[in-house]
């Protein structure tokens, strides 16, 4: 027997979407400078590589220019993955900073480069083979509401995908101007009447967060293998009884028996 579609599919977009690892850096690099002004302009050999290395223990946009404070601070790789939620709070503590300061120098920086040099910011990102397609046919289809959760400025999503040629309709975008949790948003559409939500997002640490509540048992998990995420996590979503490890050849597939879901 086919394994039924969704009636409702939550998308994240970085890392499942579209890949922005380089504008992610270089508008964390602006930031920082901002924020520490005695900065030199120029990042030092190895911090954007080390950046893209740790990418995966970022929840939100305040925390990446505390990533580079680490980076700099030259906190082991091994410590940041491990303690990355406690130590992010040490840090913004250190630094005096609050997450609304940081939060709104690092979309600053995003807003003033895009005013700038709209060319050059959509140039340093990329859509993931085949997504685009994908979006435009689930978008198409009667019996298939698809959304966008993520912790991302709706207005730069909408920007991205617009260049893209798809105009995405506001209903189905929940950014980070609604203020509240990827748990929360999912339990909302739950309540709005949704049976089957499957939700696919690259941030193993998400996906536990939600596993871990009893009102979104539910809803379908999936980690997207070709995102943000290490092949530590990858093995523990292959390993994990709900969680399941979604390759983009099945994501770009118009039959949802290859995702190979958990009823």
């Amino acid at each position: 027997m086919a394994t039924p579609g969704p009636d409702l599919l939550a998308l994240d977009f970085d890392g499942v979407i579209c890949d922005g690892l380089k504008e992610y850096f270089q508008t964390s690099w602006l930031a920082y400078c901002k924020l520490w002004p005695d900065t030199d302009p120029v990042a030092p050999a190895g911090v954007a590589e080390r950046f893209y290395q740790l990418r995966p223990v970022i929840e939100t946009g305040w925390e990446m220019p505390l990533l580079l404070r680490a980076i700099l601070e030259k906190i082991e790789s091994e410590r940041i993955f491990a303690e990355w939620p406690t130590l992010s709070h040490q840090l913004l503590a250190i630094s005096g900073f609050s997450t609304q300061q940081l939060t709104t120098t690092v979309d600053g920086m995003r807003d003033e480069w895009i005013e700038r040099d709209l060319p050059g910011w959509l140039a340093v990102h990329r859509f993931y083979p085949g997504v685009i397609e994908s979006l435009r046919r689930w978008e198409g289809d009667a019996q298939l509401r698809a959304v966008i959760i993520t912790t991302k400025a709706s207005r730069f999503v909408l920007e991205l995908l617009g260049q893209a040629g798809l105009v995405w309709p506001a209903a189905d975008l929940f950014g980070k101007d609604i203020r509240q949790p990827k748990s929360h948003t999912l339990a909302q559409l739950l309540a709005a009447g949704y049976r089957r939500i499957w939700f696919v997002e690259d941030r193993f640490a998400t996906l536990r967060g939600v596993q871990q509540l009893p009102d979104l048992q539910t809803v379908g998990l999936f980690l997207a293998a070709w995102g943000y995420n290490t092949a530590s996590e990858r093995q523990q979503a292959e390993n994990d009884s709900r969680i399941r490890l979604l390759p983009l050849r099945a994501f770009g597939s118009a039959d949802f028996g290859e995702w190979q879901a958990v009823d």
